[in-house]
């Protein structure tokens, strides 16, 4: 393990400017990609789909990680629609087939037959969706902190499945953002211990989260964002190998939801790291990196 690694293991590490971009359109829809390491690696690309919280973007969610894994592989992070630099435009009806049908098209346009998805909450469940109704465009999936069905097996879920949408009015809401606020936001639902947070990782996501088309957004009705969809039946159908990674601390979802997901996909897995909440990748990330690179390296199933 280099010095670099050794660090990553031992503390989170501030994230760093983001490399450039490109805007690639699929249908009428621009999303924002970064794309890191060689097209040429023989291992299969990485898509990297983030979480849904404010000024959260690809690079927010997994810039500390991503330079890792594109090491042996092809990278793409993408922001997704209504979020980072991607387009703002409404999502029209069931909203996780929405996405995940937007999700193939800009796959063709990126020239990516099939794919790994690493995800964080939000695009976890667009992956969901992804991988029951497009199976053939999905090898894994490695999932954190999403929440594809509205019900817990032990107990309701906490504030009834909407904590996410409270803390988003609670933060936009009042006299509007502030740093501040955005630190007490990461440091009660994305991270175990919030003396860790780099103040990078605040700035970046509090100046993200000022954008005006994310501004927009915040101050209307979850009309915009389509119709909830319970993904249930999806989680059956989902044939690839899937790894549910979620954090011992998670403030959202306790650990036995997603067990109770992983016993529901044909091919889950479940991994629970300790002292990290919703954005392990950020608190753990050389962990995590090595937990998700053994996943990515087992043999695929038969189906």
């Amino acid at each position: 393990m280099n010095d670099v690694r050794a660090e990553a293991s031992a503390r989170p590490f501030p994230i760093t400017a983001a490399p450039s971009g490109r805007t690639v359109r699929a249908g009428a829809r621009g999303y924002h990609v970064i794309t890191l390491g060689d097209e040429q690696a023989e291992a299969t690309p990485s898509v990297f789909l983030h979480g849904g919280g404010p000024g959260c973007s690809a690079w927010t969610d997994f810039g500390q990680v991503a330079p890792l894994f594109a090491e042996r592989r092809q990278c793409h992070l993408i922001d997704l629609l209504q979020y980072g630099e991607s387009d703002k435009s409404p999502i029209e009806g069931p909203r996780w087939s929405y996405l995940a049908s937007s999700m193939v098209a800009l796959f063709d346009e990126l020239g990516t037959n099939r794919a790994d998805l690493i995800c964080n909450s939000w695009g976890g469940t667009i992956a969901i969706a992804l991988a029951a109704e497009h199976p053939e465009r999905v090898r894994s999936l490695v999932i954190t902190g999403s929440m594809p069905v509205f019900y817990g097996p032990l107990a309701p879920l906490p504030d009834g499945g909407r904590r996410g949408r409270i803390a988003r009015d609670a933060y936009f809401g009042g006299k509007g953002p502030t740093a501040d606020k955005m630190r007490r936001l990461i440091s009660s639902l994305e991270w175990y211990d919030g003396s860790l947070i780099p103040e990078e990782t605040v700035r970046v996501r509090y100046e993200q989260s000022l954008e005006p088309g994310e501004m927009h957004l915040a101050s209307q009705s979850d009309d915009l964002r389509g119709k909830w969809q319970d993904l249930e039946d999806h989680l059956r159908r989902v044939r690839c190998r899937t790894l549910f990674c979620w954090g011992m601390h998670d403030g959202f979802l306790t650990p036995d939801y997603p067990l109770m997901l992983a016993r529901m996909v044909p091919h889950g897995q479940l991994f629970v790291m300790d002292r990290a909440s919703h954005h392990l990748q950020e608190e753990r990330p050389w962990d995590y990196v090595v937990m998700v690179e053994g996943f990515l390296a087992q043999s695929e199933p038969e189906r």
